[in-house]
């Protein structure tokens, strides 16, 4: 199937393609090799990720190791 790209840099993915996809709204985009990789990514609410928080019984502190922890991996 083709795709086409707008003068405005927009690509309008064929209908059947979204549809098998689920028709998600959005993609997260990477170039690979030459290639143009579209992932659908499913955003939840801010509300959502603060439940599951809660769920694994995280603390403030737990959420601020860790983010200290990543920074310290560059």
């Amino acid at each position: 199937m083709l795709a086409k790209m707008t003068s405005k840099n927009q690509l309008t993915l064929p209908k059947a393609v979204t549809k098998e996809l689920g028709e998600p709204q959005y993609f997260e985009v990477e170039v690979k090799n030459g290639q143009l990789i579209l992932t659908p990514m499913l955003l939840q609410p801010l509300n959502a990720i603060h439940e599951h928080i809660a769920k694994l019984n995280l603390t403030e502190q737990d959420v601020a190791d860790a983010v200290a922890w990543a920074r310290a991996q560059k």
